[in-house]
C-alpha cells in the first residue's frame, strides 16, 4: 500500500467499503471517505478508527488521493467523475480488494447465502491461531502487522468476486439470486466456475449442493457436509438450547469433537468449512476447537436482545433459504416460544422471482407480518406488491406499517424476528420504543 497518499472512499459507509477502509487504516495508511449524512450502523467503527467521513462533495477530490469507488455509485457520481478527469488512480471496491489480498494466504468465502457468517467465523478462528487480516460483509475489517492470512467475503453480485484470485475458496452454496443481473442458475454457475478456475490451492464446497458438485477444478475440491461421500463430515450432531456439538471426520479419520454456541444446521456446516480450511493450514486442531467455542456471531445475523419479556432478533435474511435457516435457528434456541416473523421484502425483482418460495419459508413461523417492499437505488418499482406476498401467507399476521406497529404489542414472552436487507431496523426501532413505553407505563 502507498502510505504517501491518502485513500479516499466514495461511499465509505457501505459494509464492504467501511471494512476495507479500516484495514488500510490499520496498515498505517491515511484514510478518509464520503457518504450520505444519515447515520448507518457502520459509522461507529469508522469513527473509532479515527477515519474522517465527509458529506458527498466534488470538492473532496484533490491531488494526492487514491480513490476507491463504492459499487453502489456510477461513474457519473460527481466525486468519481472529477477523480477520473484529474487523472487520479481510481479503483472499484472489488478491484482494490484483489490487490489487498496479495502477499497473504488468502481465503475467499462465496455463496448465495452464508458468506458473512462463515467469513466472520473463519476470521475469528484464524485470528486466534495466526496474524490475520479480514474483511467481513457486516462492516468489520482489521489489519494486523505481518498478517499470514487474509479472510474475505467474496461477493458474486455482478461477478465482482472475479477481481480476486484467492489461494482457497469456501463455497457455501450456489443459488439463483440477484435476478436484476443474472439471467438464471446457469449464469450463476458460470460465474462460480470462473472463480474456481482462478483459485490457486483448493476449494471447500458444501457437498449437498448439486450445483457445486457440477463444478470442475484444476485444484482439489473438498466437500463438507453430513453424508458418507463428503470429505469432511460432521457426525453425532447434538443440537440444544446452548448450541451444537458434533464430531468431525476427514476421509474416515477422526479429527475430534467440536462445540459451537451458535444455532441452526447452517452454522454446523459453516463451522465444518472453517475446520476444513484450518486442517490444511494449522496442525493444532485443539486451538481451532477453542476458537470455535468462543465465537458469538456477526452483526445483523441473528443478533438478539431482551426487552421486557420479549426477545427481539435482528437478521439480514432476505432470500427464502436464509429465512429457513434463521427460523431453524430460532426453533433450536427457543423451542417452547411463539416465533413471530416481521419480513421486509428486498427489491421487486427478487420478490416476484421468489414469491411462492418466500411464502413457504415464512409460513414456518407461527405468525407473519409483511412490510412494504424495500426498493433499491437501481430498482424503484415493479409489478409486485407486499400484498401479493401476504396473500400467500397462511399464518396469522398481515401487512404492517411503520406508522402502526401496535399489533406486535399483543405478544408476550415470545420471539419477534425482524428480517430483511433494507431498512427493516426502522420498524424494529419503532416496535422497541412502543414496547418500552408500555413497560414504563405499567411500572
Amino acid at each position: 500500500m502507498d502510505t504517501s497518499k491518502t485513500y479516499h472512499f466514495v461511499g465509505i459507509k457501505g459494509t464492504g467499503m467501511s471494512a476495507m477502509a479500516r484495514i488500510l487504516r490499520d496498515r498505517g495508511c491515511t484514510v478518509q471517505g464520503s457518504d450520505i449524512e444519515k447515520y448507518t450502523f457502520t459509522q461507529r467503527g469508522l469513527e473509532q478508527a479515527g477515519i474522517k467521513v465527509l458529506p458527498f462533495d466534488e470538492n473532496n477530490i484533490h491531488e494526492g488521493l487514491i480513490v476507491i469507488a463504492g459499487n453502489s455509485f456510477n461513474d457519473d457520481h460527481p466525486e468519481i467523475k472529477k477523480a477520473r478527469e484529474m487523472g487520479l488512480e481510481v479503483y472499484r471496491y472489488h478491484e482494490f480488494l484483489g490487490k489487498m489480498i496479495q502477499g497473504h494466504t488468502s481465503i475467499g468465502v462465496c455463496g448465495a447465502h452464508g458468506k458473512t457468517s462463515t467469513t466472520g467465523l473463519l476470521s475469528h478462528v484464524l485470528s486466534g491461531i495466526a496474524p490475520t487480516d479480514f474483511l467481513i460483509g457486516d462492516g468489520t475489517g482489521k489489519g494486523v502487522p505481518n498478517a499470514r492470512f487474509f479472510a474475505y467475503e467474496a461477493d458474486e453480485y455482478r461477478r465482482h468476486f472475479l477481481a480476486t484470485k484467492p489461494d482457497y475458496a469456501i463455497m457455501t452454496n450456489i443459488d439463483f439470486d440477484h435476478p436484476d443481473y443474472y439471467t438464471g442458475i446457469e449464469d450463476v454457475k458460470s460465474a462460480f466456475q470462473t472463480f474456481v478456475n482462478q483459485t490457486k490451492k483448493g476449494i471447500f464446497a458444501w457437498g449437498d449442493d448439486k450445483n457445486l458438485r457440477d463444478l470442475t477444478a484444476n485444484v482439489p475440491i473438498y466437500y463438507y457436509g453430513t453424508n458418507e461421500d463428503d470429505d469432511f463430515r460432521a457426525t453425532n450432531i447434538t443440537r440444544s438450547t446452548s448450541g451444537s456439538s458434533f464430531d468431525v471426520e476427514y476421509r474416515g479419520k477422526n479429527l475430534g469433537k467440536f462445540q459451537i454456541h451458535l444455532y441452526g444446521e447452517h452454522n454446523v456446516l459453516n463451522s465444518l468449512a472453517v475446520i476444513a480450511v484450518s486442517y490444511f493450514e494449522h496442525d493444532n486442531l485443539d486451538e481451532v476447537q477453542q476458537e470455535l467455542e468462543t465465537f458469538s456471531g456477526v452483526k445483523r445475523r441473528f443478533a438478539q436482545r431482551k426487552v421486557g419479556d420479549m426477545t427481539i432478533i435482528d437478521d439480514y435474511a432476505h432470500h427464502p433459504s436464509e429465512i429457513n435457516a434463521t427460523l431453524d435457528a430460532a426453533r433450536q434456541e427457543y423451542p417452547s416460544k411463539k416465533i413471530i416473523a416481521v419480513f421486509q421484502p428486498h427489491t421487486f425483482s427478487r420478490t416476484i422471482a421468489y414469491l411462492d418460495e418466500f411464502a413457504e419459508s415464512l409460513n414456518k413461523a407461527d405468525d407473519v407480518y409483511i412490510t412494504k417492499i424495500y426498493s433499491s437505488p437501481r430498482e424503484k418499482a415493479g409489478k409486485v406488491s407486499s400484498a401479493d406476498l401476504e396473500a400467500k401467507i397462511t399464518k396469522n399476521g398481515g401487512l404492517i406499517k411503520a406508522e402502526n406497529m401496535s399489533p406486535l404489542l399483543d405478544y408476550h414472552d415470545a420471539v419477534v424476528i425482524f428480517m430483511g436487507a433494507g431498512d427493516i431496523q426502522k420498524y424494529e426501532k419503532i416496535y422497541e420504543e412502543l414496547l418500552n413505553d408500555v413497560i414504563n407505563n405499567v411500572n
